[in-house]
């Protein structure tokens, strides 16, 4: 009956009401925790008081998107990039496809010239190569299996040519690079079809409706899906005569007989999630909602559909047609949120309910809480209408229609294993189910490919055997935050599901290694002391690493306050003043702004509700001491609930007595004495003739280098007035934004000898000027479209931080 709750604290030293938190909400069995370290152990247990980080992420993305009226307009990419064509560049930009080779003409071509020393040429990527990102769907060339697509959450599709050894993407000025759905057409594999925008949280990646390639190469949006009702594609299928595709939307399922030039019919007004087209009839499909617990089934190619009948569901629901027969349909259900598989033997009609169990007899957990986020159901095999695979956080087999469940995948040891969150499960095309059973996922951490004969086969958990990772320069990382050191040239990154990262400069793109797990948030190099850097956990969990990013995930790294408690076999929090009570409260945002001073190594501002400093940042950490947390500015508002969180800070790097502080309703605070034991603090750009207009999410504060009366605010939005700066304190301000798209601007940067240059990193990529930002860049000067939330100076190497590309740099030293 397998091995019970009480055995495996036993074994793992925890209690038993962990060891079942620990199995529901990681959406595994007590044989595989029973096979885990201690380590992955203490990792998913830290989890546990941070039960919901997808939906968390969104909502924090979705915060910096807000206008003043606290709405994101319909359709803001696609405004947003239309407006930094026609508003900044008078020549028409020529077509990139393939690898890319910039937005904009040649040096001198139709008199546009690269602006403060950027030239796209001199981009150099520097990964990360060997860590993926949210992959939400591949598609294969039926007849040259070694060419495959991948569509990432925010980096754009990307293609390999040998199978996975490398990739490369399509374009990196694709119009949208939040793609979340790929289809190939059956009848001509050269065509392809790119959802973009998702819809599995309430996240920041929105879509500019579907794009469509005929050579694989160039992509070009079809028109009429350029509008609100497509800026969340999380699904497409295209039938088997390629005459009717269909495309699940957040706004219901659209229906094209003609996708290249027609219109789209809505044929269902609800949001779906998936739909498949039965793979030998064109005229039947079967869909799942996005919530709303229904399936449909259409027996005309899509033009009318009807409700499946089943017992009650809840939440999302996913559907697959068995290979083998397909009048069999799969559906893995959100049910309680943990997971339930349902059949229907009639074509999708109707579906009746499988057991489900685990080896312990139970039914099996396999959603892990998340069936909304992560749901992939595969019945692939052509030999075999039984077999099936279910993937939540693991992967499940099941040999018997779903009545039994086993599990074939061990997040904790990725990438040996398959990483957490499953999306998309494709088979091979030349997947026989006798001599070629080779089935490729897609994850949160990339892209991964597996032997079904070989997966799950070990006695015991870990299960890695049979797993292939194939990120080889999928570049997708989604990072927030980054910081380097000249001396040694390594960079660190916070990145999202993807831990706090740290790269090696002699290994390359593929040099990254993830030294805390989870999220990781905003980031910080010791110049002087190059073994020490900071990075964040959500929530502002700071932890400070002393050996360059060689150990990973010690638990006793936290200088926030939190450490594993061995006496109580659980995390646990110092007292105060050890300790930061907005990170213990989870009052601070879900990525909380902390810097280190520049003048001061010691020093460093956290901010929560409360501006919290320490003066002892290096001080030795123990499970009851650490460096002490003082209080230097007090909440906005009366009481927690009231206050706006801090979203930005700065020090001035030529006084760390200037400090400015920036909230989440676009307040912003200076001091000139900031390193006092009670600064006083002046709210600045209210009232006066040149106040601060936003009243919105402030992303960036950036205090000049040399000129201490000198900033730069940043602000979220999709509005037309997001980049501010004072020359005198803070008491008159001036919108430098009159030339840019209007779209949020998360940084902004001046050159380290040129304070005439200036560098703005927006939601569309990065601009720049060399008139201390009185008019910009006539085009996107790269490194991509993706979201840029960060910049900071190796020297005079300026190193892009994207959300979905992962790092650039540019030498800019001979400007």
């Amino acid at each position: 009956m397998g091995i019970s709750d009480e055995e495996v604290a036993r074994a793992k030293n925890i209690s038993v009401e962990q060891v079942k938190l620990l199995r529901e909400t990681r959406g595994t069995t007590n044989e595989t925790l029973e096979g885990l370290s201690t380590g992955a152990i203490r990792k998913a247990l830290r989890r546990l008081d941070f039960p919901d980080l997808p939906n968390a992420r969104g909502l924090f993305r979705l915060q910096q998107e807000r206008g003043d009226d606290g709405r994101v307009p319909a359709h803001p990419w696609g405004t947003a990039r239309e407006q930094a064509r026609t508003r900044l560049h008078a020549a028409a930009q020529p077509e990139t496809a393939g690898v890319p080779t910039g937005p904009h003409p040649a040096p001198g071509e139709h008199g546009v010239t690269p602006t403060a020393g950027l030239a796209l040429a001199r981009w150099k990527w520097l990964g990360p190569g060997n860590i993926g990102g949210r992959t939400l769907g591949i598609v294969i060339h039926p007849d040259h299996p070694e060419r495959m697509w991948a569509a990432s959450a925010g980096g754009g599709v990307w293609h390999t040519g040998d199978g996975g050894k490398a990739w490369r993407p399509v374009d990196d000025f694709l119009a949208n690079l939040a793609c979340g759905a790929l289809a190939v057409d059956p009848s001509d594999p050269d065509t392809l079809y790119a959802g973009t925008g998702e819809l599995l949280n309430i996240d920041a990646l929105r879509g500019n409706g579907v794009f469509r390639t005929t050579d694989g190469a160039t992509w070009k949006p079809l028109a009429a899906t350029q509008t609100n009702d497509f800026r969340a594609v999380s699904g497409i299928a295209v039938s088997a005569s390629g005459e009717v595709v269909l495309a699940a939307t957040s706004t219901g399922l659209f229906r094209s007989s003609d996708p290249a030039h027609g219109d789209w019919t809505r044929v269902l007004g609800v949001p779906v999630g998936t739909v498949v087209f039965d793979p030998a009839d064109s005229g039947r499909a079967v869909a799942g909602a996005l919530r709303g617990a229904k399936a449909w089934f259409t027996e005309d190619g899509g033009k009318t559909w009807q409700e499946a009948a089943h017992s009650t569901w809840q939440g999302r629901v996913s559907v697959a047609y068995a290979a083998k027969d397909p009048a069999v349909v799969y559906a893995s259900v959100e049910l309680d949120g943990l997971g339930g598989i349902w059949r229907s033997d009639d074509g999708g009609r109707t579906y009746q309910p499988r057991r489900g169990r685990g080896p312990d007899g139970k039914r099996a957990d396999y959603l892990g809480g998340q069936g909304w986020y992560g749901n992939a159901v595969w019945a692939g095999d052509p030999t075999d209408e039984d077999l099936l695979v279910v993937g939540g956080i693991n992967l499940w087999r099941s040999t018997d229609g779903g009545d039994h469940l086993a599990e074939i995948s061990t997040w904790e040891v990725a990438p040996e294993s398959a990483h957490a969150d499953q999306h998309v499960i494709v088979s091979h095309p030349a997947y026989d189910g006798v001599h070629h059973r080779t089935v490729f996922f897609g994850t949160d951490g990339g892209v991964f490919m597996a032997d079904l004969a070989k997966v799950g086969t070990e006695p015991k958990a870990p299960f890695v055997r049979g797993w292939t990772e194939l990120v080889n320069n999928y570049g997708v990382t989604q990072f927030f935050g980054g910081a380097g050191n000249p001396v040694t040239g390594r960079i660190i990154g916070g990145a999202q599901d993807n831990g706090s990262l740290v790269l090696d400069p002699e290994a390359g793109t593929e040099g990254w290694q993830e030294f805390s797990g989870g999220d990781g948030g905003w980031c910080a190099c010791e110049p002087a002391d190059p073994g020490v850097f900071y990075g964040e956990y959500v929530n502002l969990n700071i932890h400070r690493n002393t050996d360059g990013g060689a150990t990973e995930d010690d638990p006793h790294r936290y200088i926030s306050g939190m450490f594993f408690n061995e006496q109580k076999h659980k995390w646990d929090w110092k007292p105060e003043p050890f300790r930061i009570p907005d990170a213990k409260d989870g009052t601070a945002l879900f990525i909380a702004p902390f810097v280190l001073d520049p003048g001061e190594p010691e020093r460093l501002l956290a901010g929560g509700l409360d501006l919290w400093r320490t003066d002892n940042a290096k001080a030795p950490n123990t499970p009851t001491s650490g460096p002490a947390w003082h209080s230097i500015k007090p909440r906005t508002g009366p009481d927690a609930e009231g206050s706006a969180p801090i979203s930005a800070l700065a020090i001035s790097p030529a006084d760390s007595d200037v400090v400015w502080v920036g909230h989440n309703d676009g307040q912003v605070f200076h001091s000139t004495d900031g390193t006092t034991a009670a600064p006083a603090w002046r709210r600045v750009g209210v009232g006066g003739p040149n106040p601060l207009r936003p009243k919105r999410y402030c992303a960036c504060i950036t205090a000049h280098p040399t000129d201490l009366d000198t900033a730069y605010v940043c602000f979220g939005g999709f509005e037309p007035d997001n980049l501010w700066v004072t020359h005198d304190g803070g008491a008159r301000w001036a919108d430098l934004s009159g030339t840019l798209p209007d779209a949020p601007i998360r940084a902004v940067t001046v050159h380290p000898r040129r304070d005439v240059l200036l560098y703005c990193g927006t939601e569309v990529g990065l601009f720049a000027s060399e008139d201390k930002g009185a008019t910009w860049s006539p085009t996107n000067e790269g490194p991509t479209n993706c979201s840029v939330d960060d910049l900071f100076w190796m020297d005079e190497t300026l190193v892009c931080v994207t959300h979905g590309r992962g790092m650039f740099e540019i030498d800019l030293s001979a400007v």
